[in-house]
């Protein structure tokens, strides 16, 4: 852990298009045939759907078009978002009325697509004492590992950054990246093994973790090793969410057979690499649902009225899961196939859902107008 200045570029709101019109790519269509349920999950069978005719969320619009993979998003005060792009790692501000979309930022070093792999600008939170501190918090990829960093903005620039946390490993594959306030305002971050499966169970080691810290980057009280690890084991985890009792909900990549969405308990073992999905022995902590990766591939999470929301890369396709207690069940399927690969979904101040797209990501096939930010109503 260190602090320090950091290079960051900032350049003068320049304006890009905004998007509000409904809208999808062509490559299937926004409704259609229902999808097999996950398979091997505790909830047992449950049909798959699409939205429209069938019930359930609609894509009612589109936020913002024409991005470069666009990773993690988090909302002002004021409804406004902040928009991080993984390859360009440029920031982008997007205007929670008009969609306007402008650059604020764009870190140093721009990541080669074709050498960087899934590392690059990842995650993004608020800071939940903005109104006064007025600081976001972005995890990214250096030379020298992942990082957390910290910096103002006024509005208008982002300022200098500053290193929160580093010494996180970094690899072509599984950097992690997700970050989230927890309702105990400490501060989350998934991360990734970098391909090396040692390390998820290494408890020395940052890497396939997830880790609450302070803002200043110390170990937050009460984590259960006295360092930034909250809990291990995992492979590569991409995305958080609380629901409304303050649990955490994880959802983490598989390798050949079973993506997982897990309940994360503080200082518990979920088995990687000792074991891919269910099945596991010795207090290793079993996934809530499991999903083939052909229908999964969990990137971003997000918790709204009973229901956990998972956006699926390799799946093409929306997850809802009802919630009940701390049991999660019943998944159903929306879009499958309709826009490519969904990475990041996260829940509007007004109660919609903004979904990206992830087809510029070196694994998609892009058409015009990707990457995008979908606008779901989702009931």
């Amino acid at each position: 852990m260190r602090r320090g200045a950091a290079l960051v570029v900032a350049l003068a709101a320049l304006a890009l298009p905004a998007c509000t019109s409904s809208d999808h790519p062509g490559t299937g269509s926004p409704t259609g045939s229902p999808t097999s349920s996950p398979t091997g999950s505790s909830a047992g069978s449950s049909a798959g759907s699409q939205g429209g005719s069938h019930g359930g969320p609609r894509v009612v619009g589109t936020v913002a078009r024409d991005l470069q993979v666009p990773w993690g998003i988090a909302f002002l005060p004021g409804g406004d978002a902040v928009v991080t792009e993984r390859d360009t790692k440029r920031v982008l501000r997007i205007d929670g009325t008009t969609h306007r979309v402008s650059v604020i930022a764009t870190f140093a070093d721009p990541v080669d697509p074709g050498a960087a792999g899934e590392s690059g600008l990842l995650g993004v939170a608020v800071s939940p004492d903005f109104a006064t501190d007025h600081l976001l918090f972005f995890y990214e990829t250096t030379t020298s590992g992942n990082r957390i960093v910290e910096a103002t903005y006024d509005g208008g620039r982002l300022g200098p950054l500053r290193t929160v946390l580093d010494g996180i490993p970094a690899g072509f594959i599984h950097d992690g990246g997700r970050l989230a306030f927890g309702p105990d305002g400490y501060l989350y971050a998934s991360t990734g093994e970098t391909g090396d499966s040692s390390l998820a169970q290494d408890k020395g080691s940052l890497g396939g973790k997830i880790l609450r810290i302070t803002t200043d980057g110390e170990a937050a009280p009460g984590n259960p090793f006295g360092s930034p690890v909250w809990s291990y084991g995992h492979r590569n985890v991409e995305g958080l969410a609380f629901d409304d009792a303050g649990r955490l909900w994880a959802s983490e990549f598989g390798q050949d057979t079973w993506d997982e969405l897990n309940l994360i308990r503080p200082g518990r073992d979920y088995g990687w690499p000792l074991v891919e999905g269910k099945g596991g022995t010795g207090g290793l902590v079993d996934p809530q649902l499991v999903w083939p990766t052909d229908q999964a591939s969990p990137s971003g999470l997000a918790w709204l009225d009973g229901h956990l929301w998972l956006a699926a890369l390799h799946g093409a396709r929306l997850w809802r899961v009802d919630v009940t207690g701390a049991r999660a069940h019943d998944p159903r399927a929306f879009f499958v196939g309709a826009y490519g690969r969904l990475r990041t979904v996260v829940v509007a101040p007004d109660g919609m859902l903004w979904v990206t797209t992830s087809n510029r990501d070196g694994r998609g096939s892009p058409v015009a107008g990707d990457d995008r930010i979908l606008l779901v109503d989702p009931t």
